[in-house]
């Protein structure tokens, strides 16, 4: 009876064996993902989720309130409002940019260009495929990082798209229309951060080719530097630029504001290795490294020359060393952050100082001495530090292959940037009048003033 039943059960087993096998046999394959040309399902990496939302915080820190004061320390007190209120409006801008099209402009897919490699990406432009978000769900995540919801990736790229054009204001604060202002800011995120960001890290030309930009060195600074260098030469130096002292109103603000820059950079750089690995890692340290570094050789010249470390000198030395170290962040070891730290100093005072007095163009705040050649610097020595020790896509990396990406990403940012500006010259119109000028832009532009001394 026992070995009936025994049989029997062994039948019905192998029965059933045999039918889930023929069924998966027979059965239709899952139906394959369905979504824009850049999605993947998203299959979702709890702890990288995490520290992108962190950075993304940490980034948009920078921003607000961390370089509006830091520029707003520096300028003169009749001239305070209107320059942190530049900050928060170029935001403004940049955010509704990015949501109608500058995201598809630079992470979309579109089709592959004649005589290009790639198989799927448009080498110089994204696409129109996500307008307005469209098609971006909860369960999407971008081809690049599928372990993000795709809601997260466009906030964190959106942190980074706001901070260029504020970075731009630099160079012609005290003196432009805030209508100006937003006219350019919207037309230069579509127009060159968007392009510039898709061929670097959007799957275009230049991340094909092998140009290094580990967060942001030729994308963000550079890109800034340059379109603030233009800017600064087409509207004019301010009045009396030259011939009577232009004096930082507080330079404690601008330490508060240095001190934010600082700690968000760490979402900016670490944040770049997109989870929480051994690269975001050495990228943190690093990050450290070259500010501290910075600092100290821009202090070294500043006692060199004027005999007197400025705070305002140590500060812009921190924020040199942290440019230069953007591109490299997560591709050299410490010591090649420690060199390139100590390099930013010098190279970033000659550009900001000596540079400026032999040219005699009004960069107010320094927009292309700090950020144009301490990113040009970092981009350059990227190329004879990056390590495949640290991170493998460093292998293979030169100079030259750097320097031809530069010159790409300077050349169609001052070409766009100047075209940009003629738009706005006879559109919004970019100088405020003599008079605006001469009493101050917080109280002719906002209606607001700071209280006296």
């Amino acid at each position: 009876m026992r070995l009936c039943s025994g049989i029997a059960g062994t039948l019905v087993l192998a029965s059933i064996g045999l039918a889930t096998t023929a069924s998966a046999a027979v059965a239709p394959e899952a139906p394959a993902f369905v979504g824009l040309a850049h999605q993947t399902a998203l299959a979702l990496d709890g702890a990288a989720s995490s520290w992108i939302l962190t950075s993304t915080a940490l980034v948009l820190l920078m921003t607000l309130p961390g370089l509006a004061l830091f520029y707003g320390g520096m300028v003169r007190r009749k001239n305070v409002i209107a320059t942190i209120t530049q900050s928060l409006g170029v935001a403004a801008v940049v955010t509704l940019a990015w949501f109608i099209a500058g995201y598809s402009l630079s992470f979309g897919v579109g089709q592959p260009m004649a005589g290009y490699s790639g198989d799927t990406v448009n080498a110089y432009i994204g696409s129109l495929e996500a307008l307005f978000l469209n098609g971006v769900t909860p369960t999407t995540a971008h081809s690049l990082t599928p372990g993000l919801p795709e809601y997260l990736w466009i906030a964190y790229q959106l942190t980074f798209a706001i901070i260029t054009p504020a970075l731009i204001a630099g160079a012609f604060a005290e003196r432009i229309k805030y209508s100006g202002l937003l006219l350019f800011t919207g037309l230069w995120t579509l127009l060159v951060y968007a392009p510039i960001c898709h061929w670097v890290w959007g799957g275009g030309f230049l991340g094909a080719a092998g140009v290094l930009d580990f967060a942001g060195g030729a994308v963000v600074h550079v890109n800034a530097g340059v379109a603030g260098l233009v800017c600064a030469v087409f509207l004019g130096a301010r009045k009396g630029y030259g011939q009577t002292p232009i004096v930082a109103h507080n330079p404690v603000l601008t330490m508060i504001g240095a001190c934010l820059l600082l700690v968000g950079w760490i979402g900016f750089n670490a944040g770049s290795a997109w989870t929480p690995d051994s690269i975001a890692s050495v990228a943190l340290l690093n990050t450290l490294l070259a500010a501290m570094a910075g600092s100290l050789t821009w202090k070294i010249v500043e006692i060199i020359e004027k005999r007197k470390p400025s705070l305002i000198g140590a500060l812009s030395g921190l924020i040199a060393g942290l440019v230069a170290i953007t591109p490299a962040a997560g591709l050299v070891d410490p010591k090649g952050a420690v060199i390139i730290g100590l390099a930013s100093g010098p190279v970033c005072y000659a550009a900001s100082v000596w540079i400026k007095k032999l040219l005699r163009y009004d960069d107010s705040l320094d927009a292309f001495g700090i950020h144009g050649a301490g990113g040009i610097l970092g981009a350059l020595l990227t190329g004879v530090f990056a390590s495949a020790a640290v991170n493998s896509v460093g292998e293979g990396a030169n100079i030259a292959n750097q320097a031809w990406g530069l010159g790409v990403t300077i050349g169609w940012s001052a070409v766009v940037t100047f075209l940009i500006l003629i738009v706005c010259k006879f559109t919004t119109g970019l100088r405020v009048s003599a008079e605006q000028e001469s009493e101050g832009l917080d109280g002719h532009l906002h209606g607001e003033v700071m209280e006296p001394a």
